[in-house]
């Protein structure tokens, strides 16, 4: 994202005039999009046929095109609502739907990442983007047996209310938790609205095996763009989780490793799953924590070429690291990840990355709708194009069946190897 979450700015257009030419450019589209898409199936399915025919342009085309050149417009849509309004049977739909379908008539015929959002759905972008929620302030996670298990927000309701990390979930309101429940369903039990004597009461197991029961009310969550901790499994080394890439995400970050090394780790996993991105230059600014200057990515825009340097000095550019992605590790954090492996940093375990290599400007237009438009092109340090294709992991992992999180215990034992090598 980095979509509506990415770097780029929110741009609003101070006249209707350059938002989009207002009603009768709207309706042109709607015609076009349709004839356009008319003429793509055509071409598809007459195969070569077709492709010989348009290799040989007709007098009638060549009229066409210098039409057009005179006349920036489209007369033929004008002409196709003109039968509409006369001859069509039923009642056509109203005059918004048809300028946002000609939008996306267009948008579809471009990549996927540029795209028209409608109001109701850019307000709810926005909401989203705020990054709070009604709820009881947890991350959640799978454990290798594939309970969930529970990692509190610091000064969060259930830190208050007693929940510790690694606390597995047993039950919600009377009812048992199960493991073939969706984790996204779990989640939503520990949500909902903040008001007077409104949450949940929840039975979580200790690592000990005992069992605490609580109630924690919902409260406003702001939800943390990093999370880290010790693990369990091996306390030589620390895990840092990036959720999403925000103005927060380097000082929270710098924040974690700083109190990880005090607690002498000796290797890191960087967790980037399910990371859709953020802003560029906290992405940035995040490479620049495990890298000691150098290239972190290539921008290629229409007209010239940028280069993005992470900052010489980052606090955690020695120990061994591992970076876990999958199919959600998208834009900004594909370049933070891209970077860490083509600098021989550390290797990537899990599955190929998502590919979202290209930057999009948002334009919010005059009835509060917005488009998204691609407008540069990012290459990791070695080069490597992103965008439909992807990050491939060092160490490829087959995502359990079952939900259990296999790859950070294939990231322990590749940190257990590292160190046994370097000690000897």
């Amino acid at each position: 994202m980095i979509k509506s979450d990415d770097y780029v700015p929110i741009i609003q257009f101070d006249s209707g005039v350059k938002v989009l030419r207002a009603n009768r450019d709207y309706l042109k589209s709607l015609i076009l999009g349709a004839l356009s898409g008319l003429a793509l199936a055509l071409v598809f399915g007459a195969g070569f046929f077709v492709r010989d025919i348009i290799d040989m342009p007709s007098a009638f085309a060549l009229q066409q095109d210098e039409e057009a050149a005179e006349d920036p417009g489209y007369p033929l849509v004008d002409e196709v609502q003109e039968l509409l309004d006369t001859h069509y049977l039923r009642e056509q739909p109203d005059y918004s739907e048809r300028q946002y379908a000609a939008i996306r008539g267009i948008m579809g015929l471009l990549d996927r990442n540029t795209f028209f959002i409608d109001p109701p759905v850019a307000r709810s972008e926005s909401q989203v983007l705020a990054g709070t929620y009604g709820g009881v302030g947890v991350n959640i996670q799978r454990n290798a047996a594939g309970q969930f298990t529970l990692y509190p927000f610091p000064d969060g309701p259930a830190t208050e209310a007693g929940i510790q990390d690694g606390d597995v979930l047993i039950s919600v309101n009377g009812e048992r938790v199960d493991t073939t429940m969706q984790q996204d369903a779990v989640d939503q039990l520990l949500r909902g609205e903040v008001k007077d004597d409104n949450g949940v009461e929840v039975t979580v197991q200790r690592l000990d095996g005992d069992e605490f029961p609580t109630f924690i009310p919902f409260e406003v969550i702001n939800i943390p763009s990093v999370l880290w901790r010790v693990l369990a499994q091996d306390e030589r080394f620390g895990y840092v989780q990036v959720l999403r890439f925000t103005s927060r995400t380097p000082d929270e970050l710098a924040e974690g490793v700083e109190a990880l090394q005090q607690e002498d780790i000796v290797g890191m996993v960087l967790d980037l799953r399910n990371n859709s991105g953020g802003l560029l230059q906290e992405s940035i600014d995040v490479a620049s924590i495990f890298l000691d200057g150098g290239v972190v990515v290539y921008e290629q825009t229409r007209d010239n070429e940028r280069v993005f340097k992470a900052e010489s000095g980052g606090t955690a550019t020695e120990m061994p690291l591992v970076v876990l992605v999958n199919r959600g590790t998208a834009s900004a954090s594909e370049l933070v990840a891209g970077a860490i492996r083509d600098r021989d940093r550390g290797v990537l375990i899990g599955q190929t990355t998502y590919g979202k290599g290209t930057i999009q400007q948002i334009f919010t237009l005059s009835d509060s709708s917005s488009v998204h438009i691609t407008s540069a092109e990012w290459f990791t340090p070695a080069r490597h194009a992103l965008d439909g294709v992807g990050l491939e992991p060092d160490i490829a992992m087959i995502p359990d069946e079952n939900g259990r999180d296999i790859e950070i215990g294939e990231a322990i034992l590749y940190l257990q190897q590292q160190i046994a090598e370097e000690s000897r």
